[in-house]
């Protein structure tokens, strides 16, 4: 199959192009010729004139690609090895969602030959590949796994919003059916993911790794919540602790903060629905989940305290939050928690006002029913700084005073502010 493809004789597929699909397909096309297949074809069309709408990728990164873009299922014919990238999200009771990869097993049962590869990337429960992918692959294609066709996994890593770890600088890990099939699936990565390859032991394998990577974190940073909130109640200045503890060898360097976004708040849960399968109930994995879910519950009762104290009626308070997306510099809006952080002040019938550089305000709307505002006002009792955009770190610090009334408050959730500055503009500074 490899040989095949760099001689450009049979043709690359990649479906699902966002955040994760676009960028490999397009390193995939340095070398290979590659169809990018997506369901949504404004999104499409948008990419044929070389337009990312993640808005991850500059025009001159479509250049010179032996790629094609299509929404259209005949074209996928024309491909024989198929490398499924779609999001794989939870619903509103965090239990997994796999309609968009289950959706793009079928789309690919419907074209796969004998002979073809498929490889799916999406972050799945170990165990989902072999059980509910490559069934519905047989069902429609007529075709025996392992026998008609090869498959395998491994697990996207890009990091959105990093203009140095690009996917192809990143160590990708690969899995295969069998020997044959990693080899062949570790040598058409391999030929352009310049870190290299590792070769997984099984497609479990490969599955738990992902998993485990995000589920990781997310208990690391829920660690750090709970100590910013101990530390609160203490007085003591949570990035003054980290910073001291971090002077040992073998300290973790994480910090507090709001853990939203598509992975590292969603992939937890698919570790927990494939445990609660087994009929084990995790401990520590939900316990950093309830914590981290629960911050922007905290944030918003610390600054309805704080306005009390000030004197000023929380109903009556007018607040500026400034970022909404999941992380900083980049459009993704998904699983935000600055949303569910707005929401909570907006229980204490605060009126708020939000501001983004990056996130599109129509796609702000229709996720979570908010309106963002082209510019901020100049009368807020209090400011919230939730992203750590360039643009905002570039900020004056008496920039905060030009739009606050007396007796301001600023919160500030990244912790990248000087508070001896903030203290000179005459602020009332928290961070957590």
């Amino acid at each position: 199959m490899y040989n095949q493809l760099v001689n450009k004789n049979k043709k690359i597929a990649v479906i699902g192009l966002g955040y994760v699909g676009l960028p490999l397909a397009l390193v995939f096309a340095k070398k290979f010729s590659v169809i990018g297949f997506d369901i949504n074809g404004a999104r499409v069309e948008m990419m044929k004139n070389g337009v990312d709408p993640s808005k991850e990728l500059g025009k001159e990164d479509f250049e010179n690609k032996d790629m094609v873009f299509t929404a259209k299922l005949e074209d996928l014919r024309q491909a024989h090895f198929f490398v499924v990238a779609v999001p794989t999200p939870v619903d509103s009771a965090n239990v997994p969602d796999l309609k968009p990869v289950l959706g793009a097993a079928k789309t690919v049962g419907q074209v796969l030959k004998k002979g073809d590869y498929v490889v799916f990337e999406s972050t799945v429960y170990p165990g989902c590949t072999e059980e509910d992918c490559v069934p519905i692959l047989e069902e429609l294609s007529g075709l025996k796994a392992g026998v008609d066709f090869k498959f395998g996994y491994s697990p996207e890593r890009i990091n959105p919003g990093d203009r140095e770890h690009t996917v192809e600088k990143i160590l990708k890990i690969v899995s295969g059916n069998d020997a044959e099939a990693l080899e062949e699936i570790a040598n058409v990565y391999g030929a352009v993911i310049l870190a290299g390859v590792y070769k997984a032991a099984s497609i479990k394998v490969a599955e738990a790794a992902k998993v485990i990577e995000n589920t990781q974190r997310d208990i690391n940073i829920s660690l750090m919540n709970e100590l910013s909130i101990i530390f609160d109640k203490m007085g003591i200045d949570t990035k003054a602790v980290l910073e001291a503890a971090c002077t040992k060898w073998n300290f973790l360097k994480f910090v507090p903060g709001l853990v939203g976004g598509h992975c590292i708040g969603v992939d937890p849960y698919y570790l927990v629905h494939k445990a609660r399968q087994l009929g084990y109930e995790p401990q520590v994995i939900l316990s950093g989940r309830r914590i981290n879910d629960g911050m922007p519950g905290f944030i918003a009762k610390r600054l309805v305290q704080k306005l009390i104290k000030l004197g000023k009626n929380p109903s009556e308070a007018k607040v500026l939050v400034m970022g909404v997306t999941f992380k900083e510099n980049v459009s993704d809006i998904r699983n935000s928690k600055v949303a569910d952080l707005v929401k909570e002040l907006m229980q204490f019938s605060i009126n708020v006002h939000m501001v983004d550089p990056y996130a599109s305000p129509n796609e702000f709307a229709h996720e979570y029913g908010l309106t963002l505002m082209d510019s901020p006002s100049n009368d807020y009792d209090a400011v919230i700084l939730a992203v750590n955009h360039d643009e905002y770190q570039n900020l004056e610090y008496g920039y905060f005073s030009t739009i606050m009334k007396k007796q301001p408050i600023l919160m500030d959730l990244k912790a990248v502010l000087d508070p001896s500055k903030v203290k000179e503009a005459g602020i009332v500074y928290w961070r957590l």
